[in-house]
């Protein structure tokens, strides 16, 4: 589990790279690690530590059930995606970016969806590639 965590800490760190191109691309201001911080009340360093973790926690589960390979590793991430996304419910009613009218309204907004499906996607082909043989080989 400790290879998948470690993989999972490297997707995330991807991820975290990319959330400022997955912005322009999709033309929002919207980001996991702004989510992370509005939620916590924590510096953007502590909410890059909280993706990190997170990250972490998937890819030792992604591991322990026996997820190989960026395929796998991008349908696990997608169906994590719809599970948590009804949550963007609650996010739009406490979120300080999106009470303050920083952020457009979250959950029913195609942007904001095809922005995490594309995060999730490239989190979940990193993390799937970096477990896609068995130690030593």
């Amino acid at each position: 589990m400790l290879r998948g965590a470690l993989a999972g800490i490297v997707a995330a760190a991807v991820w975290a790279s990319a959330e400022p191109l997955l912005g322009r691309l999709f033309r929002t201001p919207y980001s996991d690690r702004r989510l992370l911080a509005g939620l916590t009340g924590r510096s953007p360093a502590a909410a890059l530590a909280l993706h990190l973790g997170n990250g972490a926690v998937f890819g030792a589960s992604f591991e322990r059930l026996g997820g190989r390979g960026p395929l796998q590793g991008v349908m696990a991430a997608q169906v994590e995606n719809v599970v948590l996304w009804p949550a963007m419910a609650f996010v739009d009613r406490v979120h300080p970016d999106r009470r303050s009218g920083a952020w457009p309204p979250l959950f029913r907004n195609g942007r904001v969806f095809a922005y995490e499906a594309a995060a999730h996607a490239l989190f979940g082909a990193v993390l799937g590639l970096l477990l896609s043989q068995e130690p030593g080989e």
